[in-house]
């Protein structure tokens, strides 16, 4: 977390969190939802508007993290703003080394590989679970066919309570 963020958390201490106002879906790219396209419905039927600032993008990826519950947020500043998935909480990419790399930039040591009846790929990773990015599912098939990576069937119905993560803290915090 930034030095700035922990600094207004000691002074702020009791800000509400947010809720409904970012996203994250299949690709790696947030969204920022405001009330206009919150009240046309979920993430999955309203993104909202692609986050392009290369600095907001590499903060909010310095400060997301889980909280106990398996929501996951971005830390801005000293309120949580929690984060609508649009599948998973991590979006690995493949480098041409073989290296694992996060939406978010940071690096990943493979667990485990998975695959949905769909055919999309899934890792179990030091940093958590997370999609493959479509553009590099044809690379880690090489690595399947190698041998390299063994993959497991995974029911993409049951994912989110496998691995202990909430799609939609928005609707979590309805219910609660």
């Amino acid at each position: 977390m930034d030095d700035i963020v922990k600094q207004a958390l000691a002074k702020w201490p009791n800000v509400p969190d947010c809720f409904g106002w970012l996203g994250l879906d299949a690709r790696g790219d947030w969204y920022m939802r405001d009330d206009r396209v919150q009240a046309q419905g979920s993430f999955l039927q309203s993104k909202g508007s692609r986050l392009q600032h290369d600095k907001l993008i590499d903060f909010i990826g310095r400060n997301y993290e889980p909280d106990a519950h398996g929501r996951w947020y971005f830390q801005n500043g000293p309120q949580r703003v929690y984060v609508e998935l649009e599948l998973t909480p991590w979006i690995w990419r493949l480098e041409p080394d073989g290296q694992i790399r996060a939406h978010t930039g940071k690096s990943a040591r493979m667990q485990r590989c998975y695959v949905d009846a769909q055919g999309r790929v899934y890792l179990e990773t030091d940093l958590g679970f997370g999609l493959l990015h479509t553009q590099d599912v044809l690379h880690a098939a090489s690595y399947i066919e190698e041998g390299l990576w063994v993959p497991h069937d995974l029911d993409a119905e049951q994912m989110s309570q496998q691995f202990g993560y909430v799609l939609s803290p928005q609707q979590a915090s309805k219910q609660a």
